[in-house]
């Protein structure tokens, strides 16, 4: 390696990208277009910086496998920013056994660390966990420490464990300042304002409050029946009831859940349900099929019993009811959330993290748009999606599986 390539990649690793650049800006061998991608990638260039990785492995022969695999890890790497989430992982797991196999443990862990927030764009907990498991965040370099720490952190709010993810930010917050790197502390920063500001709103008799994480996590774990309408389902005791698939046994779940203690009445169930303001002996008829279903799924948890105007939820042990409303109103609250972290999305990239069309997510793009919530830029396959973040609240529990579905 000469100097100007080693003086560079000393420039990188502070994170000072124009400086790397300053070393190498002229030179076109392989190392140099590495590490002028690399530089690309810090300064946001990220359509060019792909550009000078792709260039750069093609250009290594076929003795230099572990600089071309550090390639494919920095490729990796922009994709992740630019959201291009549809790629095969292969690629990533075989320069990951390139790197352990010549002894670059840590761009290896780096890789996996990649790997892991990935899976967790898409939803994936359990892989992303598993991706970092026997990961020694602490034994990194202070840059790459602060990445897997957050990594952690995020696992551990998707699984609303919100100590653990305190602790894992007081981690990524310490390895952060030690690298000086402006930008990995902002984001450190901003995952810290997840545990501090509201996640839903409780909804009851008296009105709406919002409640944090923490107290979120505290609800879950009590006795009491939850409605959760950010992740559509019902939650009691550690029991969870999904139904997101089923719209109108949700509807009329939270329409009793809401009326607890009292009732709801056949009219407002109808109206929610159906959307019928003027419900007829048909719509009655239907109501008592569906009800009866409701009844069937709710038995371990609860009953819904009959009254002289409607239908009433009571829980099993006589434990309260309480309802979890996500921050925004209307249904496309997970798409909002994705797009709350102010990267720029494809409509490919959404539908894969939400497990929906494409064409789904264009019609409620499309609706967005009108309401002025979100906004596109650029044309025809070079369209992103960006949104302002949820203000005044964070988006965790509209996450795609944040919580268990099963």
């Amino acid at each position: 390696m000469d100097s100007l390539i080693a003086a560079s990649a000393r420039a990188l690793a502070a994170g000072d990208a124009l400086g790397a650049l300053r070393h190498v800006a002229l030179r076109d061998d392989p190392s140099a277009l590495a590490l002028r991608g690399i530089a690309m990638a810090q300064l946001g260039e990220y359509a060019r910086a792909r550009d000078l990785l792709r260039r750069a492995a093609r250009s290594f022969g076929p003795r230099e496998a572990l600089a071309r695999a550090r390639c494919v890890v920095a490729d990796a790497e922009v994709a992740l920013a630019l959201r291009e989430l549809g790629g095969s992982p292969r690629a990533l797991a075989d320069a990951v056994a390139v790197l352990e196999a010549h002894g670059d443990s840590v761009n290896a862990r780096h890789a996996r660390a990649i790997g892991a927030r990935r899976n967790l764009l898409l939803g994936r907990r359990d892989a992303a966990a598993e991706d970092l498991a026997g990961l020694d965040a602490d034994r990194l370099p202070p840059s790459l420490s602060a990445v897997a720490w957050l990594t952690l952190a995020e696992i551990a709010l998707r699984g609303l464990r919100t100590s653990d993810a305190a602790q894992a930010l007081a981690r990524a917050q310490a390895a952060a300042a030690q690298s000086r790197i402006p930008a990995l502390m902002a984001e450190v920063s901003e995952a810290h304002g997840a545990l501090q500001r509201p996640a839903a709103r409780r909804v009851g008799a008296t009105g709406q409050v919002p409640i944090r994480l923490a107290d979120v996590e505290s609800l879950l774990a009590s006795n009491a029946l939850v409605l959760d309408a950010c992740r559509r389902g019902v939650a009691m005791g550690g029991a969870w009831l999904p139904l997101a698939r089923r719209p109108i046994l949700f509807s009329l779940a939270r329409t009793l859940a809401e009326a607890w203690p009292g009732d709801a009445t056949r009219d407002a169930l109808i109206a929610q349900a159906f959307r019928m303001p003027r419900p007829d002996e048909t719509h009655r008829a239907r109501l008592r099929v569906e009800i009866g279903r409701l009844r069937t799924l709710l038995k371990p948890l609860a009953g819904v019993e009959a009254t002289r105007d409607g239908f009433a939820l009571k829980p099993r042990d006589g434990a309260g009811v309480s309802v979890l409303a996500p921050p925004l109103d209307g249904e496309q609250g997970a798409l909002l959330a994705l797009l709350a972290d102010g990267a720029a999305w494809s409509t490919s990239a959404l539908a894969l993290a939400l497990g929906t069309s494409q064409r789904s997510v264009q019609r409620a793009l499309a609706e967005l748009e009108c309401e002025g919530r979100v906004r596109a830029a650029g044309r025809a396959r070079a369209r992103r999606w960006l949104s302002p973040p949820l203000a005044g609240f964070t988006p965790i529990l509209l996450l795609p599986a944040s919580l268990p579905l099963a």
